[in-house]
């Protein structure tokens, strides 16, 4: 579907308008395009849309403009299931707020000193970015007040509520007492959201957008079957084709995560790793490299890889077959963004691997083309006999 408004249309101010054409930002996409309008009249909103379609600016834009800056009060807020997101999020609100002087954002998230967050509480922001947790933590210790929020919106609100933050969502929307609207923005709809939006939304407006032709990520998907002990060799390979700038790899396990950044450190190549057992400031530091383009090589879990919102990047790589169907989906999803091209790779080492890559193929309706090196190195499709993996013979 074509977009067929522009965002003066949708009632968007000139200072907010000026600063998405700063960011070449001219046209909304269909996300903001639905949701802009309800959430600028106060209305709940629960909007189910692909990663990658623009949803920040979607609620983003209709909280800046409902701001009142003369005010020192906390006025809106926004819940992120992890500290990654919660960063970006405030990151894009401040690129939105490039012509407003007088508007404060503080994002506050767990894993580091609470001193600094409560500096920046104490400078009376109008918008908070919160991971529950650690929003609790201030609440509890009286560093912020609740009661004149107008506006809450939980982002990537199935990932936050599957990851057990259902008690700590409901505990401070519990707190709002003069909560205005309340948006809940999605990839999918689980039992969780639906709960949510029963307990605590009113007459909401659905928006459900489809992984059209727009919204899809035109991504090229790629199987190679190797040894299981030369998996390294055929990921650096790729690595070392000079195709791709921005690369992530996915491991299964913090283990081989670790591992493989010791290892392409040892052969050269600049990457780094985020997995559960890294320090805070570290993570924050990798992630800063490799939005920035220091970094060509970024090596996750899927756990830690949460939040990883970076448009530009040129290819994924999946060093292990994920263990469920929907990390596949999330972990491509990382390239291919902002309509350009993307392209991923799955490294297949044993039977049960395979099995599980066609498992997910069919379960995604996605088309994953085997290949092979040949006896130059290079990389061209694979024949028909080994598409076709025969039965075993024990």
């Amino acid at each position: 579907m074509e977009t067929t408004k522009t965002f003066q249309e949708l009632g968007v101010s000139e200072e907010v308008i000026r600063a998405l054409t700063k960011q070449g930002v001219t046209a909304p996409t269909r996300v903001q395009e639905e949701a802009i309008p309800p959430l600028l009249a106060w209305k709940d909103v629960i909007a189910k849309a692909p990663t990658g379609t623009g949803k920040t600016f979607a609620f983003g834009i209709p909280m800046i403009e409902h701001v009142d800056p003369a005010s020192d009060d906390l006025q809106a807020l926004i819940l992120a299931p992890t500290r990654e997101l919660a960063l970006q999020i405030c990151d894009e609100l401040n690129g939105l707020l490039a012509y407003y002087k007088d508007i404060r954002v503080t994002v506050v998230y767990g894993g580091t000193g609470m001193q600094a967050q409560i500096k920046a509480l104490e400078k009376h922001p109008h918008i908070v970015v919160a991971t529950p947790g650690r929003l609790m933590d201030h609440y509890n210790r009286k560093n912020l007040r609740l009661d004149k929020i107008k506006t809450v919106i939980l982002d990537e609100a199935d990932r936050m509520l599957d990851m057990g933050f259902f008690d700590d969502v409901t505990k401070i929307l519990n707190k709002i007492k003069n909560r205005v609207n309340l948006g809940l923005f999605s990839a999918t709809i689980s039992q969780e959201v639906m709960t949510v939006s029963w307990m605590y939304q009113r007459d909401e407006v659905e928006i459900t957008v489809a992984p059209t032709q727009e919204s899809k990520p035109d991504i090229d998907q790629y199987s190679i079957t190797v040894p299981k002990l030369e998996k390294e060799e055929a990921m650096l390979r790729i690595l070392r084709s000079g195709a791709f700038e921005r690369v992530i790899v996915f491991c299964n396990t913090k283990v081989m995560c670790q591992r493989l950044s010791d290892d392409l450190r040892r052969a050269g190549i600049q990457a780094d790793c985020l997995h559960g057992d890294i320090k805070q400031a570290t993570r924050e530091r990798t992630m800063a490299a490799f939005r920035k383009g220091k970094l060509p090589v970024l090596i996750a879990t899927d756990v830690a890889s949460r939040g990883i919102d970076v448009d530009d990047v040129d290819g994924v790589i999946n060093y292990d077959v994920p263990d469920e169907n929907e990390y596949y989906i999330h972990r491509i999803g990382r390239t291919g963004r902002a309509r350009k091209k993307g392209i991923s790779f799955t490294l297949i080492g044993s039977f049960p691997e395979k099995a599980k890559l066609d498992e997910i193929a069919k379960f995604c309706e996605m088309t994953i083309h085997p290949m092979i090196f040949d006896e130059y190195g290079c990389l061209v499709p694979a024949p028909e006999e080994e598409k076709r993996t025969p039965p075993r013979k024990f």
